[in-house]
Formats: C-alpha cells, structure tokens, sequence
C-alpha cells in the first residue's frame, strides 16, 4: 500500500472536517478576534466557537510578518544548526553545585550529573555552565578569568564539553554583560566570548539580563566554531529571530485558556525554553511548553538558593520529552493547530499533523484527575490510535471519540497514523513510555534540603595568664545580635531564602551566648604566614592561586605587614591549628567588633575618614595603619581592608558556602549584581559560595584568629 504524501493528507483532512487552514481561503480575509501581538504568549479567547477565527488570526499575522521582515530562515536551514529544534531540555548549572564538582574528589562529576538528569528529568539536551554571579565582584576578576580559574581551567572545561558531547548534550556559556567594573580584557567581550567559545568547544552563548546579542555576535561566532548559538533571558524581539536560535520564555504569563507563543508560532524551528525560577510549582510552564511543541530550563540550585522540582514536575517532564524527541518534525514541519475542542471542561488540546502522523497534546488545567472521553476527531473512527504517555495502543470510538486519562494538572498525547502502515515504527517506543510510566508521581510536596552548620573544633583552653601574645581577651558575654545582609539572590544561612525585596538590606536577630575567648588584635600578616610555611613546609591539596600575590614564592617587598591573602578555608584552618587557634564565629567576630554596646563601626556610630582603608590605593595596607579606628577591644581593621573568613561553613548536599564580614579595600561599581564590597559596618554579614581552592583564594579576603580560653 503506497503511504499518502503530506498534500493529499492534508487534503484528506480538510474533507472530513479536520482543523486545516490554507492560505489564501476566505476564512482568513474574514473579519477577525481582537488578538495582541504583542505579548509574549498570545492570549487566545475563552469560547471555543471563536478559536477557528483565532487561529486563522494567526495564520494571516504570521504571513504579514514575515513579508513586513523579509524573513531569512537561512541560519535555520544550515545543517550544524539542525540540533536546536530538537534542543527541549536545558538545564541551568550552577559551577560550584556539588552535584557537579564533587569537593572530596576534586573533580567535575558531570557523568554522575547527567545520569541525575536522565533520571529524574527524562535527560538534558543541554547545560549552562554558570560560572561569575553571585560571587563576582569581591575581587577585581572578571568574567572571563572565572572560567579560566575553574578546575582545570579551559582545558579541563573542554573535556567537560567533549564527555556532554559525547552524550549528546549540549554545552553553553554564560555573558554578564553587566561586569563593567571589575578588570578588563585585552580584547572587546565579543571577542574574548568567541575565543571562550572556541577554547572549550562550546555550543552556545546565554545572554544574561539581554534580550538578544549585538549584531556583530553571529560574525564571530561562525569564525569561531560552527552551530553555536545564542540565547538570551528576555523576551527576543521578532526582528531578531532570524539570527538567534534560541530565547527564553522567561515569567510568560498565560491565561487560562493557553495560548500560543509568539515567537515559537512565528519561526517552529525557533526553541524557547520556558523558565520561573522561583516558582515551586512548574505545571504552568509545561503547560506552555507541551501545547507550544516547546522547551523547559530545569533549574534548582539558583544562584546557591535551592528551589527544587516537586515528583509531579518532574514526572511530567520525564514523560513529555521522550514524546518531544521522537516526534521532533512532527512538531516543528507538521501542521500545526492550536485549541482544537476538547469534551472535558479544563481539558485543552494542540494538533500537529505531519504525513501520516496526527498528533494531539493535551493539558488538564484542574487539580483533579480527569478519565473518559478528552476529545473528538471525525477522521478517526473506528481507528487504531495510542496513547504515548501510558505507552498503550488504543482505538477511537465508531464516533471517533478519544478516551484515556489525564493526572491533576498532567498532560496526555495520542498518536494516530493515517496510513496505518507506521504502527510498528513506534511499538519500541511504546513499551518504553510505558515502563516510564510506572515510575509517575503526583506529589506536589517541595524537596526541601537541610542547611547544616559544620560544628567548630575547639582550641586548648588557654589559661588567662598565658594568652598568646597579640591577642586580645573577651569575657563572656549574652547580647542580642543583630546581622544584616543584603538581599541577593544567593540567599543567606539557609538553602530556602526569600528573595523578596532584592538589593535591599535585610535584618536578623538572635540571641547568643559566647564563653571566654581570645581574638588576634590584627589580620593574619604575610609575614605571619611565612613563619607558618617555613615551619610546617604546608602544601596544599590544590596550589591554584595560593598566595598568588607573592613573587617566587617570597613575600614582594613592603608588603610584610600586610593582611596575607589569597588563601582559602582549608589554608586559614591549617595556620590556625599550627597556631594552637581557630577561625572565629562569626558571632565571636561580631562582638569583637562592635563591642557590649553594639556599635555600628568600631570606633562609633558614623563612617569616619582616616579610621580604615577607603580603596583609594586599590590595594591592601599594613595591619596597624589605622588605629583610630580600632574596636572597643583594641582590634585593628575590623572595618575594610579585607573580608573576614569565619567559622561558619554551612552546606547542604547541593551547595557549600561560609559567611565572611568587614567588607574590603576593593568594590566593583557599575552594577548591584556585583558582591558587596567597600568598608562594612560591624553588623553586615556576606554569603560565600565555596567552589574549589583555585577560585575561593581571593585578593580580597583574609582571616584572623581567636583561641578559647579557660574561665
């Protein structure tokens, strides 16, 4: 039997009563529903009756549009940019994710992270590799010198690449193109993108906070690597999908009635993923994704805030892009027809149709579980159709009426064949979809992850008359600590934050009791530090930017007394208990510096010149040059400088982080993206989000010590 071509199809369709527009027909010349097209998500009408002229809206606008922009497709139809249609699942990476880079292994475990994925979400097609925000700013790298201070550095980002490439997996950078602040490249950004881009074999470009990439993006690109594409977080203007193959569908509203995707009806081949990251509830976007034959950003460790997918979110995603992949021209060549009828209140139906395949998706609006006849199609009566979500072969009534089952805000897809000579194409197929089936879920409960303080080891009790010199004594003490931060998207002591209010100051209050303790009246010196090394001969595990400030291994002239910088957790750690000492809470800090009657600087209540280091020399000063701005116990630069590390190393399995406090010497300007930095009051608390050694020594942090003493 010779299988019918797509015109007689189509043909075929239209005379029985099948949803065909052509174009041309009167039907679209007709008056039409008032449609804006200008939102993102096309609102379509609440009564069905008007959805015929809804669609033939559509049609004519899209044909109008593309005439008015004397639409080019050409990048579209290039063969190494053919993987973008099929591109349905990214997923946002946060670099310092321990699912990601495992800090006890010291390496990426990016195989462990895409089986996670496979897993959990169905697989990602693709991943960004987000490296800078939240963390750049506290020192002067930039963008760029993140990747390359990664474990590895690019070399070992392009084998990262090479092992997703050889799962199929895309991999794409990450452009801040706000990072005007800290220091430059010897090249414009374009240029050091296309370099990144081509050093570690990357396949696309996501552009933060833009809405699409500058003109001269494509140009470079191309000379760089074939394929690679551009993405951006804003809503991509019509005129710009021609050369940009992808865009986020980011915070979309829809209606009830779900609507049609702009720029997705526009262009078919065009991929949008949809994304809102805060949400905990991810049905919606489905929604969107699976009625628009188009994408998902899965994202759950944001910005070093954990908002994870509940098992219904995930279930859904698991069975809806196996649909998605094998049927890829179906839903990007097929006839596409948005809001056919359904029987079922709150039921609502996309049909694609392709050769011999018609295919409808299906969304339940309505939090209860919905059985029995969804919808109706002439053409198929009497007809074998599957279900491809339970993975079970089916036949429309004598009416040709479809039946099956949808969960409480699930999706549902039948698949018919025209022909009837494909049906043992997808068999394989089926017996797949149905042993996913048996793993769905439909709790909503959020997977919350528990933050835990890592306890502090304490010191010898030193005796008060043998407190090591150059410390300072505090009694005991009971006080109201109040800390503040400001509202960033990393979040604070916990891996839950309410990010509401974002950029502004934010208060905690708590109670504390501290015993007797001894604090070091100044930073940690280089010179200090010295005496450590050449005692114990201490190495670390990782020497990426240990004391990179340092010439041959020396301390650079003049700068002996200064605060030694560039080390991490583990160095200041490994100084402390060869000192006999520790690193302090962050309470112990607090109180040090404000002392009992809780100032807000050191030295009173306003910022004052002269009392600490204001960056105007853009670098660090010696430990005792301000000493007019010490704190009630006598404690040198308790305000600026450098940041503070202090005992306070929170994690939770997905990410690791400490506080540190005083602020430093060094502020990036140009943007409130950038980490807090200049001189901090007493009370101002940081969140750092910990990576790996090579990334965490900074030029802007440092640490002094306490010792516990005996009552």
């Amino acid at each position: 039997m010779r299988v019918p071509c797509r015109r007689e199809v189509i043909k075929t369709m239209a005379a029985v009563g099948g949803s065909v527009l052509l174009p041309g027909s009167p039907a679209l010349r007709a008056a039409a529903p008032k449609v804006n097209f200008n939102e993102n998500i096309i609102r379509a009408p609440k009564d069905p009756k008007e959805w015929n002229d809804f669609r033939e809206t559509l049609e004519k606008w899209r044909a109008d549009e593309r005439d008015r922009l004397h639409y080019d497709d050409a990048l579209y139809n290039r063969p190494e940019f053919a993987w973008v249609s099929s591109c349905y699942a990214c997923c946002f990476v946060m670099m310092c994710d321990r699912m990601f880079y495992s800090p006890q292994q010291a390496k990426y475990t990016i195989e462990s992270f895409l089986d996670h994925g496979v897993r959990e979400f169905g697989g990602y097609d693709a991943i960004v590799l987000w490296h800078a925000y939240p963390r750049i700013g506290l020192d002067d790298r930039n963008q760029f010198d993140f990747y390359r201070d990664m474990p590895g550095g690019l070399d070992g980002l392009k084998k990262l690449s090479q092992t997703c490439h050889g799962r199929g997996v895309k991999v794409f950078i990450d452009y801040n193109p706000w990072d005007t602040g800290t220091g430059r490249e010897t090249v414009s950004d374009l240029d050091a993108l296309a370099a990144t881009v081509r050093d570690i074999d990357a396949d696309g470009i996501f552009l933060d906070t833009m809405d699409k990439g500058a003109a001269d993006f494509r140009k470079k690109l191309d000379a760089a690597r074939p394929g690679v594409v551009l993405e951006g977080e804003g809503a991509l203007p019509l005129q710009d999908i021609h050369d940009h193959h992808m865009s986020w569908a980011q915070w979309f509203p829809d209606s009830e009635v779900p609507g049609v995707l702009r720029n997705k009806w526009f262009e078919r081949r065009h991929m949008q993923h949809q994304i809102k990251r805060w949400d905990r509830d991810h049905s919606g976007e489905l929604h969107v994704a699976w009625m628009n034959g188009s994408g998902m950003m899965v994202w759950e460790n944001v910005f070093g805030t954990w908002v994870g997918w509940s098992e219904r979110d995930r279930s859904i995603l698991r069975s809806m892009l196996p649909i998605q992949r094998r049927f890829t021209e179906v839903f990007t060549e097929g006839r596409w027809t948005p809001l056919v009828e359904t029987m079922v209140p709150n039921v609502y139906a996309s049909q694609w149709d392709y050769n011999c395949w018609r295919l409808w998706t299906l969304i339940n609006r309505s939090d209860k579980r919905v059985e029995g006849d969804l919808l109706k199609d002439g053409i198929w009566k009497d007809s074998p159709v599957c279900d491809l979500v339970s993975g079970r072969e089916g036949r429309a009534s004598k009416s040709g009426v479809l039946s099956g089952s949808i969960p409480p805000r699930g999706i549902a897809a039948f698949l018919g064949d025209l022909s009837g000579m494909r049906r043992n194409e997808v068999r394989p197929f089926l017996e797949s979809q149905r042993n996913l089936n048996q793993r769905a879920a439909n709790s909503t409960m959020f997977p919350a992850l528990s933050t835990k303080l890592i306890p502090v080891t304490p010191t010898r009790k030193y005796p008060r008359t043998q407190i090591p010199p150059g410390m300072a004594e505090i009694a005991p003490a009971a006080f109201n600590m109040k800390t503040e931060f400001r509202v960033r998207e990393c979040g604070f002591y916990e891996s839950q934050a309410n990010i509401s209010g974002l950029h502004k100051p934010i208060t905690f209050e708590r109670n504390v009791k501290l015993s007797r303790f001894a604090i070091d009246q100044t930073l940690v010196t280089n010179a200090q530090f010295a005496e450590f090394l050449k005692s114990t001969n201490y190495h670390p595990r990782h020497p990426e930017n240990f004391l990179k400030h340092w010439k041959s291994n020396s301390i650079p002239p003049g700068l002996e007394d200064h605060p030694v910088v560039y080390v991490d957790l583990d160095d200041a750690r490994a100084y402390a208990k060869w000192a006999g000492k520790r690193l302090p809470t962050e309470e112990e800090w607090q109180y040090a510096a404000q002392g009992p009657d809780t100032l807000k600087y050191p030295w009173g209540s306003e910022m004052k010149p002269a009392m600490c280091n204001d960056g105007s020399t853009r670098a660090t000063t010696p430990v005792k040059v301000f000493p007019a701005g010490r704190s009630p116990f006598g404690l040198y630069d308790m305000c600026s400088n450098v940041w503070q590390l202090t005992e306070s190393e929170r994690s939770d399995p997905r990410t690791r982080f400490c506080i540190i406090r005083g602020g430093s010497y060094y502020q990036a300007k140009g943007s409130d993206w950038y980490m807090d930095g200049g001189a901090r009051p007493c009370s101002f608390a940081a969140k750092f989000l910990l990576t790996w050694a090579g990334l965490d020594r900074c030029a802007t942090i440092g640490f002094r010590c306490v010792a516990d003493v005996d009552e």
